[in-house]
């Protein structure tokens, strides 16, 4: 894909999520419901690479390590991330350069220091720039395990399309400006969702490389709502949910629940009838998208079908979730924002039903 606007750090998408329990074997089981793979371990850590598609998730039990502080702080969660680029050690000085707190991550004998700033939450963001097949730092670090594919195909998720940060409110603006000062990042979507009872704000920000998306999410001036219970079971700010992309979300949908992943409940019915009002001539199945609560998104407009199609997992570990999406007719901007209130609200009276949150007396 071509470069959107200036890519000073030569960025080039994910290349993994490092996740991090205080508790060992937390993890594992919802990655492998989810289509995941143990593909390799470390060579002189305790350290797993789950893997389907391109998306490398990092399952990191090494003691202290930065993953087993940040897991003893916030639970079972994503610990850290890695971004792609073309030369990491010129990133890397470029980002200290900018303002960015170094992080040292220990290294064994024999083994690549990959560097690392600090971000969300304290955790590592990772500069990488080995992950050629055959020269990635994988190849180098790890040892792939013998007869299991090294690309399995899983549910069809294909690369992490975005995740989304929590995080305090009136840190949006510092978080947009990190990324933005950092990466040349640009925000590209603004929503502004109101509940009944609560609210939120959401800043949508796009790297240049059009493959990294980061919607930043904070709470209203409301207060006591999604993001707030967020952050304080969370202990802080945070990877909210991780985004999947899939080429056929039904089939995939379909093994998800197989495995038994837990899945958002589906919308009302009205969502379903109302579909060829909002997106005229979508193209979709309403009634195969409702068997699944699968949510649809997008424009039609100039007899154009540019779709999302778009579900979320429960919360599967602490309060973070996973979404898992499909995008048709070259849609790569939106985020939903068309179902944001209907999910919105769907949370709100979720909150309601387990009394997190107090409805007030008509």
């Amino acid at each position: 894909m071509a470069d959107l606007f200036d890519n000073p750090m030569e960025l080039m998408g994910f290349e993994f999520v490092e996740f991090a329990s205080p508790q060992p074997g937390v993890l594992q089981p919802v990655f492998e419901a989810m289509g995941f793979t143990k593909v390799a371990k470390h060579r002189s850590k305790n350290v797993t690479l789950y893997r389907q598609g391109d998306i490398n998730f990092i399952v990191n039990e090494e003691p202290r390590s930065a993953a087993a502080y940040f897991a003893a702080e916030h639970g079972p969660s994503p610990c850290g991330m890695a971004f792609r680029v073309k030369d990491s050690h010129r990133a890397y000085a470029r980002a200290l350069e900018l303002g960015a707190q170094p992080m040292e991550i220990p290294t064994g004998p024999m083994e690549l220091r990959l560097p690392a700033i600090k971000g969300i939450g304290g955790a590592p963001l990772y500069l990488i720039d080995r992950f050629e097949e055959g020269k990635s730092i994988y190849d180098i670090d790890f040892e792939f395990i013998e007869g299991v594919d090294r690309h399995p195909v899983g549910h069809g998720f294909k690369v992490i399309d975005h995740l989304t940060h929590n995080v305090y409110r009136g840190r949006m603006a510092f978080w947009a400006d990190f990324y933005e000062r950092l990466f040349n990042f640009r925000e590209i979507r603004y929503f502004d969702i109101k509940g009944e009872y609560t609210g939120l704000t959401s800043k949508a920000m796009t790297a240049p490389d059009g493959m990294i998306r980061i919607p930043l999410n904070e709470e209203s001036a409301k207060g006591s709502g999604q993001i707030e219970e967020y952050l304080m079971a969370f202990n802080g700010e945070g990877i909210q949910h991780i985004a999947l992309l899939s080429e056929n979300l039904l089939d995939s949908v379909d093994r998800l629940a197989q495995a038994g992943v837990p899945l958002m409940k589906a919308p009302p019915d009205a969502y379903y009838r109302m579909l060829e009002e909002r997106l005229p001539n979508h193209g979709e199945d309403p009634a195969q998208l409702q068997a699944r609560g699968i949510l649809l998104d997008g424009t039609t407009e100039d007899g154009s079908r540019r779709l999302l199609l778009q579900i979320f997992s429960g919360t599967v570990f602490g309060p973070v979730f996973f979404e898992f999406i499909q995008r048709k007719g070259d849609y790569r901007e939106g985020f939903g924002e068309g179902n944001f209130k209907a999910l919105f609200q769907s949370l709100e009276r979720d909150q309601i039903e387990r009394g997190v949150l107090q409805a007030e007396p008509s």
